[in-house]
């Protein structure tokens, strides 16, 4: 029977000149998966403050939404592991197609789950659900990241994922803005408990699964990549590798802290005294940052030459912020405005190499989350806002730069990776119950020193054991 081919024109023309081929319908084919994943993350963030008033929770037991979707991710990504260790690569058997229609199936699944739960009015349910949409993700995942850095040459992988993850900022950019409108507003009734509002929504997510898992088991992807099947750890052997887990751990659990309490923090009266719903607009411009940073991230870490990349670095920040402007009003973007300029520096600083733009970046992040503990007022609302923009390159820079140099162990230690995203579910929960304790401005002390982490791997711990003899295998 034929098959669509959807390999891209760089596949053939690869074939005659010797070059790194590039396979661009398959990664724009991809970035709805990114899309897609992105949109619904962010609603988490939306289901914090939403199961906190439904269900009377404190902040330790409302993290616990995000504890349930990320320790999904390391259970999923640890149990892949052994496998991989004791029958080989699993993605490595079935292949990519086949790994990403079995993700989202699971994730249409525990989407499904969220009608029972809000019925039943129940917590301990939601969490299940989310647990399973998070099993999803997390093989979802373990395939996307390491097949968007082979399309194409090692040495613009970190590109690559920055656009890719860029798609996945739209998803985030726009999540809070709708979610916060369906469940706060729309399906939000009087005299109902606020979980109601959550069953249509989560319906619809397990619907937009089910067509996509039917999409991918009919399309062809390019199978790209070593071919090979190993057993055992041979993605230990890399100490770069291990120095990136701990770094993917720490750089997700840094931004989901900031991003589930960042409704409280700016609906705080010594803050910004935000509603939930005016509160979720600017979550939106948090993660609205990513956005545009991983945008200009893709541009400045590609092979473009320097005048059309320069061009686009200043256009991309200047666009972004007439359309702010045009959907937040002026006199909100106006503020944002030296972030932006502050953003395009960095950049400059950074000089296209991924190591040295994350070390950069994260620096920037320390600065702001030291402001936003001891200032207060508006100059704590807008650096926190900020975060989100120099935290834009974090995870494809980290992701890539642990990849490098793993050949056929690229999987595995992409299950690795993706298992580290467990930081997501331990560090909001304690900076939670710092929130509980010391107030929810000192608990930002959490995210402060995770990103700190994250900018010393940037600037040595991805070179270090560069030089092991497993670099060879």
């Amino acid at each position: 029977m034929a098959t669509m081919n959807l390999s891209g024109e760089g596949a053939a023309s690869s074939q005659q000149t010797g070059k790194a081929p590039t396979y661009r319908a398959p990664f724009a084919i991809m970035t709805s998966l990114f899309f897609m994943w992105g949109f619904m993350t962010a609603w988490n963030d939306i289901l914090i403050p939403r199961f906190k008033e439904a269900f009377t929770l404190d902040f330790f037991q409302a993290m616990l939404v995000q504890f349930a979707f990320f320790g999904a991710y390391f259970i999923g990504s640890l149990v892949y592991f052994i496998i991989s260790m004791t029958a080989g690569d699993p993605i490595a058997k079935i292949g990519y197609k086949n790994s990403l229609v079995l993700a989202l199936l699971m994730s249409a699944l525990g989407s499904a789950l969220f009608w029972p739960a809000a019925t039943a009015v129940s917590y301990p349910l939601f969490l299940v659900a989310l647990f399973i949409v998070g099993l999803g993700f997390a093989l979802l995942q373990i395939a996307a990241n390491p097949y968007v850095t082979i399309l194409g040459p090692e040495r613009t992988a970190s590109s690559r994922l920055n656009l890719a993850q860029g798609f996945n900022s739209v998803g985030t950019t726009l999540g809070p803005l709708i979610g916060g409108y369906l469940i706060f507003e729309y399906f939000n009734r009087a005299g109902a408990n606020g979980a109601e509002s959550v069953k249509v929504p989560y319906l619809a997510f397990c619907i937009v699964f089910l067509v996509l898992a039917i999409v991918f088991f009919f399309i062809h992807l390019p199978h790209v990549g070593e071919g090979k099947i190993e057993r055992g750890a041979g993605a230990l052997k890399f100490p770069h590798v291990i120095l990136g887990i701990v770094a993917i751990f720490m750089y997700v659990g840094g931004e989901v802290s900031i991003g589930s309490s960042i409704i409280n923090f700016l609906g705080q009266p010594g803050i910004a005294g935000l509603t939930p719903v005016e509160a979720s607009k600017y979550v939106s411009l948090f993660w609205g940052g990513m956005l545009i940073g991983r945008f200009m991230g893709a541009v400045e870490l590609s092979e473009m030459k320097s005048t059309g990349k320069q061009l686009l670095l200043a256009g991309i920040p200047i666009a972004a912020f007439i359309i702010l402007g045009i959907l937040s009003g002026w006199n909100v973007v106006v503020n944002y405005l030296p972030l932006l300029a502050a953003c395009w520096l960095l950049f400059q600083f950074g000089k296209a190499n991924a190591g040295r733009s994350l070390a950069i970046f994260m620096a920037a992040i320390v600065v702001l989350l030291a402001m936003t503990i001891f200032a207060g007022g508006k100059v704590s609302m807008w650096c926190v806002v900020g975060v989100g923009l120099f935290t834009s390159i974090g995870w494809s820079n980290t992701f890539s730069l642990a990849l490098e140099g793993t050949g056929i162990y690229k999987s595995q230690v992409s299950s690795l990776l993706v298992a580290a995203i467990l930081g997501g579910a331990i560090l909001p929960p304690l900076e939670g119950h710092i929130a509980d304790v010391a107030g929810l401005q000192v608990s930002y002390i959490v995210p402060l020193i995770a990103y700190a982490y994250v900018g010393f791997y940037g600037l040595k711990g991805h070179r270090i054991g560069r030089n092991h003899p497993a670099e060879a295998a």
